[in-house]
């Protein structure tokens, strides 16, 4: 006879906490477009690889990855923080958001491509790091970042590409 394991239901406080990290990973993501982005005349400027998304799909992509990671953040800090495993990959989360917070100022701000290349390779390498760490924790959390990885090295190849085509 098979046994299957039952997922506890999500109550009131925890779709509101769960809600909250969603709000605050959108929030604190965004914050660096207040510092530049794509609409200074230095990126209007800029020659484009034909692969350039519509400038509209970055607002509506990054949300979206900001709720995936908020979800997945959710679910692992929902796991307890006093677990060694869960505090490692919090902390994992916290380094590659603050990697990923750098790379906006690095790029429009200072106008610098190749420093933008370094820190969304960095992103990429603490992206990776962060999903083995959630993993350990829940394998649901580690899946949620997938999509995230895919589009920083979508955004890996972009800044290089907008460095080689403008350099």
């Amino acid at each position: 006879m098979e046994t299957t394991r039952r997922v506890p239901a999500v109550g009131g406080r925890e779709l509101l906490a769960a809600l909250a990290f969603v709000a605050i990973v959108n929030a604190v993501g965004a914050s660096p477009a207040l510092l530049g982005g794509p609409n200074s005349a230095w990126f209007a400027a800029l020659e484009k690889p034909w692969f350039y998304p519509p400038a509209a799909t970055f607002g509506i992509v990054w949300t979206l990855l900001f709720t995936l990671q908020g979800i997945a953040l959710w679910l692992v800090w929902r796991r307890g923080t006093s677990r060694p495993d869960v505090r490692a990959a919090l902390a994992a989360f916290v380094v590659q958001f603050l990697v990923n917070l750098a790379w906006t100022p690095a790029f429009f701000t200072l106008q610098n491509p190749p420093l933008g290349l370094a820190i969304i390779a960095a992103l990429f390498v603490a992206v990776i790091a962060t999903l083995a760490a959630f993993a350990r924790v829940d394998r649901r959390a580690a899946a949620l970042l997938v999509p995230y990885l895919l589009w920083v090295g979508f955004a890996a190849v972009l800044n290089y590409e907008l460095w080689r085509l403008n350099g």
